[in-house]
């Protein structure tokens, strides 16, 4: 009799197992790997899943040069999850390339708070920091930086530019 009762118990947690994994990310940045926001885009809580969606989008608008569309997109996500460090991060990488550098570094210090120690996202952080204290007139401080960011991820940061299809 117990037979029975352990194969439904152990089919349960198989089931539920399963379950659990569907929601996990995907594909999860390798070590060393420069951060993509798509590659992210399936963790988190329900609220970030949705902010990240709606960054992806802002990226995809950034790339086909529809600015005001992008910098309204990422500003949605802000009202779904203001703690998306991602979203700030779109936001500064926007702002330094396209924008107001004063403004972007400003993003790009709330995305840094936010981030935390993470390794994919410091080649980012220090090539978008390095392009808007260059963008300000700061070259002599933003030279590091520059530097940093083509040493962590040479194919997306050695014409010193982050693309928003790089980031996405």
């Amino acid at each position: 009799m117990a037979r029975p009762a352990l194969r439904r118990r152990t089919r349960s947690l198989v089931a539920l197992l399963f379950a659990a994994s569907c929601q996990l990310p995907t594909a999860l940045p390798l070590p060393g790997e420069p951060l993509r926001l798509s590659r992210v885009a399936g963790g988190g809580d329900a609220a970030r899943r949705a902010s990240l969606r709606i960054v992806l989008s802002g990226l995809d608008a950034d790339a086909a040069g529809r600015s005001a569309e992008a910098s309204s997109l990422y500003q949605r996500s802000l009202q779904v999850d203001p703690t998306n460090p991602y979203a700030w991060l779109a936001m500064a990488r926007q702002e330094v390339f396209e924008g107001d550098p004063d403004r972007g570094l400003t993003h790009l210090d709330k995305a840094e708070a936010l981030l935390g120690s993470d390794e994919g996202a410091a080649a980012h952080l220090a090539g978008i920091r390095g392009a808007g204290l260059r963008a300000v007139g700061q070259g002599a401080l933003a030279a590091p930086f520059l530097r940093e960011a083509s040493e962590r991820a040479p194919g997306l940061w050695a014409d010193g530019k982050l693309d928003a299809s790089e980031l996405r």
